[in-house]
């Protein structure tokens, strides 16, 4: 096992670790341990937000979106007879 020494941590982080910890009952050591081995060892999902959106929608059968007729689109206007002041 190795030890890790984290330098310049903020006060607001320190504190809030240190409040999560309590509600844990553990120290801060073991909170931020917790953290770090979730974090890490955490399997990371291989598929993207679209993908994961797509999986979700097919198990119902899907959506199916009716999309409106584009119609032309209308000329810009013209500042050609606008006189300079």
């Amino acid at each position: 096992m190795s030890n890790l020494t984290i330098r310049n941590l903020d006060d607001t982080i320190e504190s809030n670790l240190r409040l999560r910890a309590a509600i844990h009952g553990c120290s801060i050591e073991e909170e931020a341990l917790q953290i770090l081995k979730q974090a890490v060892l955490s399997p990371a999902s291989k598929n993207g937000l679209g993908s994961r959106i797509h999986t979700r929608f097919a198990a119902v059968g899907g959506v199916e979106i009716t999309l409106p007729q584009r119609g032309l689109t209308r000329q810009p206007p013209d500042f050609s007879i606008i006189e300079n002041s």
